[in-house]
């Protein structure tokens, strides 16, 4: 007898406790406390990127814990710390480099807290994150060069603004441009430098290029991103040439700015890179805390734009060109 009801304590004992062992986070994301370390505020795209982040995790009621690492990854490695002595349930994390995050991505599991990598990619092991959301770099850097292989028959001398050094997004879109660039045997990049993602980065880059070799030798510019491009063509103006005219230009991005220029005559296209990544993000931290398996990657899509449909663009992505 005594053994009998010893068993059935036990499993009513269990019974209580299943609940809590399988208690299900809202789809939402409702009640969570999510840490996102973002890399900065270095280009409109990043700054429209963060808003979009802020606005999802505000309407999902996620209370979002945010971070500027202001482009330094000792900013960011500080922040998930700070993140895991708050004891968040999950992280973001959209990395400034590729290497270096072996160490902190330990911390966090050692505390069972997921990471969702965002953006640009890490090198870190894979079992230290869960998935990681972005566009295909590498897909936008084939696409941008594909365009400029059209545009000119396949003859051209480019110069590069890269974007910041060590970064995923710069390595993926060379690697993309170059290996369609190399089916070309009049296609060249004569010149390149990096101007760390930013306008006026971009301004000074070329600014060095135009002192460095005949503008009229010049035959395109390709930027990693749209500030670099923006940059870059005060400085073609400046020294007294006519940007999308004299000089093709195609960037990445799809900020409303590269389409006000594109309006203007300044600029031929540009590669969209959707800030929307917030809510796919937070979609994934939910199914991972609910016991879902995900995929290394969730890739989030993005067109090509050129000056036809710009200014309808500016105006639908500038809230009505105010």
């Amino acid at each position: 007898m005594r053994n009998w009801k010893f068993v059935l304590i036990s499993v009513l004992a269990l019974a209580l406790l299943v609940p809590t062992a399988f208690a299900q986070v809202d789809p939402s994301g409702s009640g969570l406390t999510i840490g996102f370390a973002q890399v900065g505020s270095e280009s409109a795209w990043r700054t429209a990127f963060s808003e979009a982040v802020i606005a999802e995790a505000e309407a999902r009621g996620i209370n979002l814990l945010f971070s500027d690492g202001q482009q330094r990854q000792e900013n960011q490695i500080a922040a998930i710390r700070s993140f895991i002595a708050q004891g968040v349930d999950a992280i973001i994390l959209a990395p400034v480099v590729e290497t270096g995050w072996d160490e902190v991505l330990q911390e966090a599991a050692d505390n069972d807290i997921p990471v969702v990598i965002v953006d640009r990619n890490v090198t870190a092991d894979r079992s230290l994150w869960v998935t990681r959301v972005s566009s295909d770099f590498v897909h936008e850097g084939r696409l941008a060069a594909a365009w400029l292989a059209q545009a000119t028959a396949g003859d051209c001398d480019i110069v590069e603004l890269q974007g910041t050094v060590g970064s995923s997004a710069a390595l993926d879109r060379q690697q993309g441009f170059n290996e369609v660039i190399a089916l070309f045997d009049n296609m060249e990049i004569v010149l390149t430098q990096s101007g760390d993602f930013t306008r006026t980065g971009g301004k000074e880059v070329m600014e060095s290029f135009l002192n460095t070799m005949d503008p009229a030798d010049i035959c395109a510019v390709w930027a990693h991103n749209d500030d670099m491009l923006i940059g870059a063509t005060q400085a073609m103006e400046e020294a007294g040439i006519d940007p999308g005219d004299d000089i093709l230009t195609i960037s990445v991005d799809a900020i409303p700015d590269i389409f006000l220029a594109m309006a203007e005559g300044k600029a031929n296209a540009t590669v969209e890179l959707s800030p929307n990544m917030g809510g796919p993000a937070f979609d994934a931290v939910v199914a991972y805390l609910n016991g879902e398996t995900l995929p290394d990657w969730i890739p989030v899509a993005g067109g090509i734009y050129f000056p036809d449909t710009a200014m309808e663009e500016y105006e639908a992505r500038s809230g009505g060109g105010e």
